[in-house]
């Protein structure tokens, strides 16, 4: 038609579809779509690698060891790095790599020449397809011209990551499905990754993952930041194949073999054994920072902590000291705390639902046998989406911004006065910090203790200990009887609380709760 225009965006399409070597930016989206239509098709198993690599032992597999200069980007002036994860023992499945760069988007080629295997009879065995099991991030966290690796994405959907002068430890998942359920857990994986290369001297990296599993897809977006405490800022996008009974948001996964409020296994030389002693909630509609130590349980603990306005939860490290530990080879003192903060004002799938904290026995430190999560009071149902975001920090137990007083140690026993037939038990609660902090020994500091269904709070007081600079929370309460052990309790002053909310769980088959001698 004469004199007719056409609109300015179609001249940008026809302009940048003939300009040579123009590339259209990778993004979020682009996973999103993938993981939609993925979404819409039959779930196909992983192929799994190999037998004779999914039978190495944890030392052999351990031996394999990828050799840092084939480091992806060594050759230029990013801080980051990448070094591959080789496929074995429980890394037994291929993840898809891609960079994204100026140039577009690139697939990352399997190198077996990149790992230095423990024999040749091993080297040979391995295929020339077989595929990367993830991938390590390595950062300058101690000083130029170091690399540190600070963040591991493998097995799963598992990630795991520190702080600077921290060494692993806990983990966080893209997601949970039916954790802790007598139907049995299922556990999607990310079976391909994005990174985008970062510019030089760059301290931010981005990262996409595309996960796949029997009842759902996601379509997952890192922002990564190291540093002193490494933060990741998360976008994630859901397709739903499956209704979903407990769908879990953030789940985080941790050891806890035995601790301060536990018995010492027979044999054990070492004060605490684990990764995190306790998870902290902060509900902000309540008011109130809840800490719960954790427990090595005699039958599976699954805790149902209700909020009405969830700003953030984690499973932390209280425990910094080496002689907490006394393990110059595992160094439990360094390992991290993780923090998880919602973002969105008004994301209502984040705001109302359930802390969920799952306690598995386990008879070894090798077992991570913590998971928390967070489940929404939204139902999920099958051809649903769901869209959220959230930030995870690894780093010290100050990563909270907690301000309140803090439940340090709990112990716990059998009384040991009045009627030892009672089978009450006597724990104790030590606070430090907050506004305790300079108060004087006999301030005007009290207690406040309730106890669960068929409880019985014989008495509690509270007393400063100037030896540890602590505020004592002594309680003799009486369980009832094969039901658990269930407590509340805070401190006062002027009638306002000025510590955290201790809450504790023993179950009724704990040694603790042995015949009353």
């Amino acid at each position: 038609m004469t004199g007719s225009r056409l609109p300015a965006v179609f001249y940008f399409l026809i302009i940048t579809m003939t300009i040579p070597g123009y590339t259209r930016a990778f993004g979020f989206k682009d996973v999103s779509d993938k993981a939609k239509a993925l979404a819409s098709e039959t779930f196909q198993k992983p192929v799994q690698a190999p037998d004779f690599l999914r039978n190495l032992g944890y030392a052999d597999y351990q031996s394999i060891r990828f050799n840092p200069e084939g480091s992806l980007w060594r050759s230029g002036k990013s801080r980051f790095q990448v070094m591959m994860i080789p496929q074995g023992n429980f890394y037994s499945q291929a993840v898809q790599l891609h960079v994204v760069d100026s140039e577009g988007e690139h697939p990352v080629g399997f190198d077996k020449a990149q790992f230095d295997y423990p024999n040749p009879e091993l080297a040979k065995r391995i295929p020339a397809d077989l595929g990367y099991a993830g991938f390590k991030l390595t950062y300058p966290l101690s000083g130029k011209g170091v690399q540190n690796q600070f963040l591991v994405f493998g097995g799963a959907s598992y990630f795991r990551g520190v702080g600077a002068n921290q060494s692993f430890g806990l983990s966080g998942r893209g997601i949970a499905v039916n954790t802790g359920l007598p139907s049995g857990e299922e556990f999607p994986a990310f079976t391909e990754f994005w990174m985008e290369r970062p510019k030089a001297n760059s301290d931010v990296m981005v990262v996409y993952g595309l996960l796949d599993g029997a009842s759902l897809t996601g379509a997952y977006r890192f922002e990564i930041h190291p540093g002193k405490s490494t933060k990741m800022n998360v976008t994630a996008e859901l397709f739903f194949r499956n209704d979903i009974e407990q769908l879990g948001q953030a789940p985080l996964t941790s050891m806890f073999f035995y601790g301060d409020n536990t018995l010492r296994p027979r044999g054990e030389w070492r004060p605490q054994v684990h990764d995190s002693d306790g998870l902290l909630i902060q509900d902000d509609k309540a008011g109130e920072w809840l800490w719960r130590p954790l427990v090595n349980p005699a039958e599976l603990q699954l805790s149902y902590h209700h909020v009405q306005g969830l700003d953030g939860f984690g499973l932390i490290q209280r425990d910094q000291m080496f002689n907490d530990f006394q393990d110059n080879e595992a160094r439990y003192d360094r390992r991290p705390s993780m923090w998880v903060e919602p973002e969105g004002e008004n994301d209502e799938g984040w705001r109302q639902g359930e802390v969920v904290l799952v306690e598995i026995p386990s008879g070894a430190e090798s077992n991570d046998n913590i998971v928390a999560f967070f489940k929404p009071a939204q139902s999920v149902k099958a051809g649903e989406s769901r869209r959220f975001k959230y930030s995870v920090v690894f780093g010290g137990p100050d990563i909270t911004g907690q301000p309140n007083a803090r439940a340090v140690r709990t112990f716990v026993g059998k009384d040991n006065a009045g009627d030892k037939s009672s089978g009450a038990l006597r724990l104790i609660v030590d606070f430090k910090g907050g506004k305790l902090a300079g108060l004087r020994p006999d301030a005007a500091v009290v207690s406040q203790v309730s106890g669960g269904e068929g409880v019985e709070v014989v008495e509690h007081f509270v007393e400063y200990i100037e030896a540890n600079d602590v505020w004592r929370l002594s309680i003799l309460a009486k369980p009832p009887a094969e039901q658990p052990l269930t407590l509340r309790g805070f401190l006062n002053k002027d009638g306002k609380p000025v510590s955290e909310t201790w809450t504790y769980l023993l179950g009724p088959k704990t040694d603790l709760r042995g015949n009353p001698q």
